[in-house]
C-alpha cells in the first residue's frame, strides 16, 4: 500500500508544479527579445564593437601613438603611424594612424585599448551585431571604425 501512496503523492507534486508553470506562462510576459525587430536592452558599461572617434571639427582623435596596440593582450589591434601633413592635417598631433585595424576574431573585448588611449580615440561602443559570413569581414579597417553602424540597442537606466 505504501508504494501506491507514494505514486499518488508524486502525481500530486507534479500537478502542483505544472499548475505553477502554467500560471507563470499565462500571467507573465516572455523574457525573450525578438532582436532584429526589437532593440536589445544593454547596460551602460557594455563593451561592443570598436569605434574610432573624431573631434567636433572633423579631425581624427587618433594620433598614432600605438599605445592601444601595446596594451592589447591578444594582439588584435594593428596601427601604422605616419607623419601628419601640416597643410592638411588628419589629426591634431604630429602623427596620425595611416592604418588602424582591429581583428575581432582575436579581440576579447577587455577594454584595455580604450583605457590606454590618451586621446580617447578608440572606444568600445554599443553595437552587438558581430555576425558575418566571411572571416575577412571580422577584420575592421580604419574607415569602418570611423563610420560605425547605429546600434540597435537601448541603454538601461541605473537601478
Amino acid at each position: 500500500m505504501s508504494g501506491f501512496k507514494d505514486v499518488l503523492d508524486g502525481a500530486a507534486e507534479i500537478a502542483k508544479a505544472m499548475g505553477f508553470t502554467l500560471k507563470t506562462l499565462v500571467s507573465e510576459p516572455p523574457v525573450t527579445v525578438e532582436y532584429p525587430d526589437e532593440p536589445m536592452t544593454i547596460y551602460p558599461r557594455f563593451r561592443g564593437r570598436h569605434e574610432l572617434r573624431r573631434y567636433e571639427n572633423g579631425l581624427e582623435r587618433c594620433i598614432g601613438c600605438c599605445l592601444c596596440e601595446a596594451a592589447c593582450p591578444t594582439g588584435a589591434i594593428h596601427v601604422e603611424a605616419a607623419e601628419n601633413d601640416p597643410a592638411h592635417p588628419t589629426s591634431p598631433g604630429e602623427r596620425y594612424a595611416s592604418v588602424y585595424e582591429v581583428n575581432l576574431m582575436r579581440c576579447i573585448f577587455c577594454g584595455d585599448c580604450e583605457a590606454a588611449c590618451p586621446t580617447e580615440a578608440v572606444v568600445l561602443g554599443h553595437t552587438i551585431d558581430l555576425a558575418v559570413y566571411n572571416r575577412r569581414d571580422m577584420l575592421l579597417t580604419k574607415e569602418q571604425l570611423l563610420n560605425p553602424p547605429d546600434p540597435n540597442t537601448v541603454i538601461r537606466g541605473d537601478w
